[in-house]
């Protein structure tokens, strides 16, 4: 048996990579095409049943593929866009969970409120990966992504914590107040217990500062969170993600450049490997719970139709929420185009203030810079607004995938009906991936939703660079600058710096197209070309025998630190 299991892992693993490199090819979103597979391989004779323990799931599981995805979320983009946020993870499954749950009550007679609540709390929370692997595919406006990552991190939080008071309500030992108390203490410790670990592993892995050890920490930093969360019954999932929105944000300042390569490619791993094989396992269990339902003497066909009900009142839910939620973003920016003048004007006072006594300099320098990030905060919403072409796009992103999965059965024993409740979820879950997923590319395409301004990215972007070297410059000429020894900077060595300064300007402004004839193009080129033959020298010494292994190992390292250094696209 543990063979067999063996097998159908290495299996697994192998048609996650098979999928996820030609599901994009011929248009179609992984996760969708793995759910397609699984339901096709549950099917097949000779592949035996699996049954997974959804708290491995729930424990294991998740918190690696919400760290993963938050540590990559820029967290200034998260702050500017909280309401939109905060709306579609907290209220609107609150307002899901409770619809759903009184809904099913009414179909399912004998079932009781708590139970219907607790599988409306499964069924409430959407999975953003499917959306956002089609949207970032299909050119959505950034902030559309940023709000679809932001509720897909904070919306599995809402959804646990309403679900395990719905599952204490089933015993009758739970008072409304107790329900909105333990809310209100799970997403306050969860916040304070995932800062705390943020701060603390970020703060080890600087210390460390070699990139082997803090890659090993980073492994721990998802259940460092969630653990001890969970054992105070607080949100166990929002610590993770808290403690990954902090990492993200503070690896620019603390971790060196090759901490940060090696964290990138080590969570993109995990996330492609545990999220897509969830949606895996998703298609591969369907055929057990249908049999279970059998078992269970309820009717499948009419487990299958309170699925659809169920599914189609969280679409229409969806599409309610979106609408006053547009209107709030869009008033937002309404107000910030009419702050516009009078920002300027306050700066343009804290400027004449900063001209004064050395006190009142200091205070109205620290009261500029929160003036200038106001403003750049009314920039974002009023470049970046989200339009009801948007909305739609947004309503109609509602796929449920892995809470769904893990919660569903995770369900206790003594709840009635448990197998056609987790019928129900599933039905939930494949109908949205399968039919808002499919369909979600077609809407985005005749809705003609733009994503960004090419040319307005190419000027931010010049603007920045620009910023850049010029601090560069100024650093040259400071007269003070001097090395680690106190000695002044050879002339020839300080000429040579600003040329370096100049040529990474130019090197980063300039767009790698191959047909370009520029000279910061041809330096990369040759610098390509230069590297590739240092690569075919060092094939031909492995071969020959000739030098040590340590010799050939060192210089290996040197190279692939230096082919790291170079853009994706430029890699042959």
């Amino acid at each position: 048996m543990h063979l067999q299991h063996g097998l159908l892992a290495i299996a697994a693993v192998l048609t996650i990579v098979a999928v996820s490199k030609v599901a994009p090819r011929v248009g179609v979103a992984v996760p969708i095409a793995l759910v397609v597979v699984g339901v096709g391989a549950s099917y097949v004779p000779f592949i035996p049943n699996l049954h997974v323990d959804p708290h491995l799931i729930l424990t294991v599981v998740l918190p690696p593929i919400l760290y993963s995805a938050a540590v990559n979320v820029h967290a200034t983009d998260f702050r500017r866009n909280v309401k939109a946020i905060g709306g579609l993870s907290v209220l609107l499954v609150i307002i899901s969970a409770l619809a759903v749950g009184f809904l099913l009550h009414w179909l399912i007679p004998d079932l009781g409120l708590a139970a219907a609540i607790a599988l409306g709390a499964v069924v409430s929370p959407p999975d953003a990966v499917a959306a956002i692997s089609i949207g970032k595919r299909l050119g959505l406006p950034p902030r559309l992504v940023i709000v679809l990552e932001g509720e897909g991190l904070i919306n599995d939080a809402t959804a646990l914590v309403m679900l395990r008071s719905a599952v204490a309500a089933t015993a009758g030992v739970v008072s409304l107040w107790d329900v909105v108390g333990d809310f209100a203490f799970a997403v306050v410790a969860g916040l304070v217990i995932g800062l705390a670990a943020g701060l603390l592993t970020v703060w080890i892995r600087a210390k460390l500062n070699e990139p082997v050890l803090t890659t090993a920490i980073s492994f721990v930093v998802p259940f460092l969170a969630f653990v001890p969360a969970e054992e105070i019954h607080a949100s166990g999932v929002l610590a993770v993600v808290v403690a990954g929105l902090v990492t993200g944000h503070q690896s620019a300042r603390h971790f060196t450049a090759q901490d940060r390569i090696s964290e990138r490619t080590n969570w993109r791993t995990i996330q492609l490997l545990l999220d897509n094989g969830v949606f895996l396992l998703m298609g591969y269990q369907i055929v057990t719970i249908v049999n279970d339902v059998h078992a269970g003497e309820d009717s499948v066909s009419r487990t299958v139709l309170i699925g659809l009900m169920v599914t189609a009142a969280l679409v229409l839910l969806r599409v309610l929420f979106i609408v006053p939620l547009i209107a709030l973003v869009r008033r937002d920016q309404r107000r910030a185009l009419e702050r516009r003048d009078r920002l300027q004007g306050m700066l343009a006072r804290l400027a004449e203030r900063q001209h004064e006594s050395p006190g009142s300099a200091a205070r109205a320098s620290w009261l500029a810079s929160l003036v200038r990030r106001r403003q750049a905060d009314d920039a974002y919403l009023t470049t970046e607004g989200l339009g009801w072409r948007g909305g739609a796009a947004l309503a109609w992103a509602g796929m449920r995938g892995v809470v769904t999965l893990a919660a569903a059965q995770s369900l206790p024993q003594s709840v009635p009906h448990r197998a056609q409740l987790i019928l129900i979820a599933f039905t939930v879950a494949i109908v949205t991936l399968l039919g808002q997923g499919a369909t979600l590319p077609v809407l985005i395409r005749r809705l003609r939703i733009a994503g960004t301004d090419a040319e307005a990215d190419r000027r931010e972007l010049a603007r920045l660079i620009g910023e850049i070297t010029t601090e560069g410059e100024d650093m040259l000429d400071n007269p003070d600058l001097r090395q680690s020894n106190g000695l002044p900077f050879d002339p020839e060595v300080l000429e040579a710096a600003r040329r370096e300064n100049a040529a990474l300007g130019e090197a980063l402004t300039q767009p790698h197209d191959p047909a370009e004839s520029s000279v910061a193009h041809q330096r990369r080129e040759l610098h390509r070309l230069l590297l590739e033959s240092a690569h075919a020298a060092l094939l031909d010494a492995r071969e020959s025998g000739t030098y040590t292994s340590r010799a050939l190992g060192h210089v290996q390292h040197l190279l692939d630190n230096e082919v790291s250094s170079l853009d994706p696209a430029e890699v042959h």
